[in-house]
């Protein structure tokens, strides 16, 4: 412990005895200890790293409820979303043929069987390389229904997939759902329509 200051005390005191009387002069030192407590420094120290600890939660416990916000938002959507069939694009497996052995009369001298092997089947996007791919499709589509006056105004999506339509909307009478289908049906490389259009009048 540091000592700050010391005081010093004097006093008299006068001792008599029967005989005689004296006066006697008596000093005390009291030291008095350092009170100034913590500096400056260390207070502004404690005070910066109080207020960083405070922002530091703050920060966290609000990401933490954007996040969980965020998360709730994303599971009402999936909830609430309308239900669609799954899509389902099967590719045609490709069979590997055995090699075609062929043997030859048996002569003097002995020789292997000559062996010959057929081409591998050829992918399925090569075989298909005539036929339009979904983006072209999908393209046409758009185009056809924006230039007929009857269908640019409906409220109907096409989405294709493997040369698969598939339309979701709503209209407002069952000869204009038919119109719609009929048009997709005509657009070359389309495979199959689901037409999923609802009727809203009936």
């Amino acid at each position: 412990m540091a000592y700050d200051e010391e005081q010093s005390k004097r006093s008299r005191v006068v001792v008599e005895t029967p005989t005689a009387r004296r006066e006697v002069i008596r000093t005390s030192a009291a030291r008095v200890p350092d009170r100034r407590g913590l500096s400056g420094g260390v207070v502004a120290a404690i005070v910066i790293s109080s207020v960083a600890l405070v922002t530091l939660l703050f920060l966290f416990i609000l990401n933490r409820q954007n996040s969980d916000t965020a998360v709730n938002s994303n599971v009402r959507t999936e909830t609430t979303a309308t239900p669609l069939q799954p899509l389902v694009v099967q590719q045609p497996a490709q069979q590997q043929q055995p090699p075609i052995i062929i043997q030859q009369p048996g002569s003097t001298t002995s020789q292997p069987p000559i062996i010959i092997e057929q081409p591998a089947a050829a992918p399925a996007s090569s075989a298909k390389s005539g036929a339009p791919d979904d983006a072209s499709i999908q393209s046409e589509i758009d185009k056809r229904m924006s230039e007929d006056s009857a269908l640019s105004t409906v409220a109907v999506t096409a989405t294709v997939s493997g040369g698969k339509v598939t339309l979701i909307g709503t209209v407002d009478s069952p000869p204009i759902k038919a119109q719609v289908e009929r048009l997709v049906r005509a657009i070359r490389g389309v495979k199959t329509v689901d037409n999923q259009v609802i009727v809203a009048g009936g």
